[in-house]
């Protein structure tokens, strides 16, 4: 199967990444249809912990069935997936019932419409990157209100080479009222031309939670709730005036 180029890089500097990045790294191979052992002849991670990163992920029939087909009968994932599909199916419906019922409160309207806007759309990361501090703290209240109180959260800082990693990291961490707060690696964003010289002081920084599997399922839900509910075209409009 082929691998892409992004995640080839990670392989080839597996030894420098994080154990944050490390256990994406991990989980993007496994989201691709990989087996464990595949992954494993890729990257040096013990089975055991491989399962462990992986275990919130769900592949597909045909994913399994290419497994199979690679590999052998015995390589494909034991018959726990249905298990999987049954939570997935359960946490859809508990995130529906939750969001009618929630539909008029205004906080949790405006994170949910903020995620919707500039939230991660990967199905397994619940995540927000920003430039403006406010609007991730708003992200990080609002996920410890209504997505789980015990949410612990991880930062990346996508910045350019003229910014101060050291810098934009302390400020991130007092922006944010996350002192102690963990980062992953930060991606340095080349110079390109050069015409561009109003750079972003301290970068963008992406919030991440950890163990966000059934987060990004509920947050989903949340998100076509409340489009269908206010992103129909009010009856009010077709009334107005053409301008003719």
């Amino acid at each position: 199967m082929e691998v892409p180029a992004g995640l080839r890089t990670s392989i080839r500097r597996f030894g420098e990444l994080g154990r944050w990045e490390r256990a994406e790294l991990g989980r993007s191979l496994r989201r691709l249809g990989l087996s464990y052992g595949e992954i494993q002849r890729l990257i040096p991670v013990p089975k055991g912990t491989l399962a462990g990163w992986c275990r919130d992920i769900t592949l597909t029939d045909v994913q399994i069935a290419a497994i199979k087909d690679r590999c052998g009968p015995a390589a494909g994932p034991r018959n726990t997936q249905w298990k999987r599909r049954e939570e997935v199916t359960r946490i859809k419906a508990e995130a529906a019932e939750f969001a009618r019922g929630h539909l008029t409160d205004p906080f949790w309207v405006a994170g949910t419409v903020l995620y919707w806007g500039e939230g991660s759309k990967t199905q397994r990361a619940h995540a927000l990157a920003n430039a403006d501090a406010a609007a991730l703290r708003l992200f990080i209240n609002w996920t410890l209100e209504y997505v789980n109180p015990a949410a612990v959260f991880v930062l990346k800082l996508n910045l350019h080479s003229d910014n101060d990693d050291d810098e934009a990291k302390a400020y991130w961490q007092e922006a944010l009222g996350m002192p102690d707060a963990e980062f992953y690696r930060t991606f340095i964003k080349p110079d390109g031309t050069g015409h561009r010289k109003n750079h972003l002081p301290y970068g963008v920084c992406q919030v991440r939670m950890r163990r966000s599997a059934d987060a990004a399922v509920r947050v989903e839900q949340w998100i076509a709730i409340v489009a269908k509910h206010f992103a129909a075209k009010p009856s009010f409009i077709a009334n107005l005036p053409t301008g003719r």
